[in-house]
């Protein structure tokens, strides 16, 4: 059976390392302790989803791009996002399924940190990303009539060049800081990415300062941009409801559908991991919130776009037209 430990660290004492152990260098990513046969069903299974996130983000990014007559602010952003999917589930599940094989299942300390900081940093893009994908939904609906002059080609640019800038510099302070600080074994991280909660614990030293630092950098950034995202919606649904004419409410209701289902899936499953520090909840709990916004979220994206999106989906046929008559 695949066993998923139950080890609950606590935060008031996060650093008891054993003086058996030299400075760590590498570390050891648990992963699922599972049989043989397990790894393979879960190696198989994850490179499958892998496969299919990369492929339908990707014919989404590049449908968008030949499609010249979807270069709108709403397309614009949703091709940012899928661009940006597909760089979130690559930076941990290569490594996590080359681990699925690994007998040794060892990452070095620049490649922990390395994807730490990108795992973190995409992350926080899509947050800021679909916040601003929520006030395009906003103005679109609530004042179409200003629509035009509001969200230019111009501010389009910017919030999207602001949303990845951003994104990479949110959590940068904080993980130089825990990059240089001591590590003292043992170098076991029970988990399947490299993640501050399992980090923390094999700190030298407690730092409850750098601790609280992370926790705040996250909520911020989870509950400004969820509670923004809430708040647009909240003024849509008004809007939306006062119009007279039931199609539409049923055009306004489709288009932010969408939008509405991968919020939901990203965030609820995010919360899970960092509505608090991240250090008292399971490794089991750990693994599996971290899979479900890691990849599965980003699988269900191209999926929920393109099955709710009359736009998407002949912008879909149009290129593998394209493709079949060359």
């Amino acid at each position: 059976i695949c066993l998923l430990t139950l080890q609950v660290t606590d935060p008031m004492n996060v650093s008891e390392p054993d003086s058996s152990f030299a400075f760590v260098r590498e570390f050891l990513l648990l992963g699922f302790s599972c049989e043989w046969k397990i790894l393979i069903l879960l190696f198989s299974l994850f490179t499958t989803t892998y496969a299919l996130t990369i492929t339908g983000n990707g014919a989404i990014v590049c449908a968008l791009w030949y499609n010249r007559r979807l270069h709108i602010p709403m397309y614009i952003f949703l091709g940012n996002f899928s661009f940006l999917e597909i760089w979130y589930v690559s930076s941990t599940v290569p490594k996590m399924l080359v681990n699925f094989l690994s007998d040794e299942k060892t990452i070095s300390f620049a490649g922990c940190f390395l994807q730490f900081y990108f795992f973190f940093s995409l992350g926080t893009s899509e947050c800021f990303l679909l916040a601003v994908m929520a006030f395009d939904r906003y103005l679109a609906i609530c004042r179409p009539l200003h629509y035009p002059n509001i969200m230019t080609g111009h501010l389009c640019t910017k919030l999207v060049i602001i949303c990845w800038v951003c994104g990479f510099l949110w959590f940068l302070i904080p993980i130089v800081l825990i990059s240089q600080m001591s590590f003292c074994g043992p170098n076991i991280i029970d988990h399947v990415v490299c993640d501050p909660g399992p980090l923390f614990a094999l700190l030298c030293v407690s730092a409850p300062r750098i601790q609280l630092l992370c926790y705040t950098l996250s909520s911020l950034v989870i509950f400004g941009n969820f509670l923004f995202i809430l708040g647009s919606y909240t003024l849509v649904l008004l809007a939306v409801l006062r119009m007279p004419s039931a199609t539409g409410r049923h055009k306004a209701f489709s288009t932010c559908g969408s939008h509405l289902a991968v919020v939901s899936l990203f965030y609820g499953s995010l919360m899970v991991m960092y509505v608090s520090p991240g250090l008292g909840h399971s490794a089991g709990i750990q693994k599996v919130a971290t899979l479900f916004y890691a990849m599965v979220t980003p699988f269900f994206n191209p999926l929920i776009y393109s099955l709710r999106n009359k736009e998407i989906k002949a912008a879909l046929r149009k290129l593998l037209g394209s493709f079949n008559t060359i």
